[in-house]
């Protein structure tokens, strides 16, 4: 078990940091917190939050459930404040998973601004953690899912943390499945991997470790079960021996916060693998998609330039006849609101209070614009047809 002392030193900065205001240039690390439904995941996340305020380096806490009634811990982002999770079954006529899955999407839409709100918070946060739903395959095999995984995992370290329950593992063929769907999880996301063996206050982790380590321990097992499905996970067993070597587990209680400390220091070696094997691949393939990106508006931008006439389809005599306008002339500016300095809170409540209607006075401009441009267009295509057919003409 880790000492205590080596969780504070995983964590040291903090305070220094915020007495001389000093930013050390370390990114937080976002603990993307996984499991079924009733593993204990909203419970660690509150017992883990406690025990980091007694460390004094309190987390920035990112709840993505929106289906949850109460959140025990103090949530610094809610998709709650943002998607009416009822409303949108009532909606779309969607049932329970339906509506999570449609909700985690349309949430996905703003999750820039959850970056920005992580990028400005950082400084004071070594930890980011993000509670997920308990139906856990609309998180992680959705679309909202891997944007929301993707977004975070190309900008901060990126740790998932599995939860399992471990009183219900003591199946050797449940704890198959879990295992296999653990592994599932790691080649989708592509990220450190840390499987948490939750609920130690009931039954210890130790035979779960046997099983992954020692694999005529789990053969054992696995004889006293006398049904086509044991036979089916003898074989899958084999399949997994080279899964198991490079896994991190660890044993943790909800209840009593045993084996956080541990964590902790397994949270920043799969934070130290990130920044060694994972972040040059995302920043090379972020490279790449940028490159696209830059290549495809500037293709679009030319083909503007043609449709618009950007390429003197006029001559400067027609064009001053005609009195056309410059390009200039129909660029139109959208308010930006800053983000906040204050918490986010406020910053939301600024929002809320906001008396201009901008998508209204915005519409309109842009449906006015549009029409003065059809218009002038239709204009100067009209002169110049007329000076085609007679040059003379005036």
């Amino acid at each position: 078990m880790a000492a205590p002392s080596e969780a504070a030193d995983v964590l040291s900065g903090v305070k220094e940091e915020k007495l001389d205001g000093e930013d050390d240039g370390r990114k937080a690390v976002c603990l993307l917190v996984l499991g079924m439904a009733g593993s204990g995941k909203t419970t660690f996340v509150q017992r883990l939050t406690a025990h980091l305020h007694a460390l004094q380096s309190p987390p920035y806490l990112i709840n993505l459930d929106p289906a949850v009634h109460d959140v025990p811990f103090p949530a610094n982002i809610d998709i709650r404040d943002t998607v009416n999770y009822k409303e949108v079954m009532k909606q779309y006529g969607l049932g329970p998973n339906g509506a999570i899955v449609t909700s985690l999407n349309l949430f996905a839409t703003r999750f820039d601004q959850v970056m920005q709100f992580i990028e400005k918070k950082q400084r004071n946060h070594r930890l980011v953690l993000l509670d997920t739903p308990g139906q856990i395959e609309v998180f992680t095999w959705s679309a909202s899912g891997s944007i929301i995984t993707e977004a975070l995992a190309s900008a901060f370290p990126c740790v998932v943390l599995y939860v399992m329950d471990t009183s219900r593992c003591v199946s050797p063929v449940t704890f198959m499945s879990n295992m296999l769907y653990a592994c599932s999880i790691l080649y989708k996301t592509k990220l450190p991997f840390i499987v948490l063996m939750n609920k130690t206050d009931i039954i210890e982790e130790s035979f779960a470790v046997e099983w992954m380590t020692d694999f005529e321990a789990f053969q054992d097992a696995l004889n006293q079960e006398q049904s086509y499905v044991s036979n089916l996970t003898r074989s899958m067993s084999l399949v997994l021996d080279q899964f198991y070597s490079d896994l991190r587990v660890v044993g943790v209680s909800s209840v009593t916060g045993s084996g956080l400390d541990e964590l902790l220091v397994k949270v920043q070696e799969a934070a130290d693998e990130y920044d060694r094997d994972y972040r040059p691949e995302y920043e090379r393939l972020r490279k790449q998609l940028m490159e696209a990106e830059s290549q495809k508006q500037r293709e679009q931008l030319e083909r503007l330039g043609r449709d618009l006439g950007a390429v003197r389809m006029t001559p400067d005599w027609l064009a001053e006849k005609a009195n056309v306008g410059g390009p200039s002339d129909l660029i139109m500016t959208r308010g930006i609101r800053d983000l906040d300095d204050d918490d986010d809170d406020d910053a939301a409540a600024d929002g809320d209070t906001d008396d201009v209607d901008h998508s209204k006075v915005e519409e309109s401009k842009e449906k006015d614009a549009f029409g003065n441009f059809l218009r002038e267009r239709r204009q100067v295509v009209e002169v110049r047809n007329r000076k085609c057919r007679s040059p003379d003409a005036p």
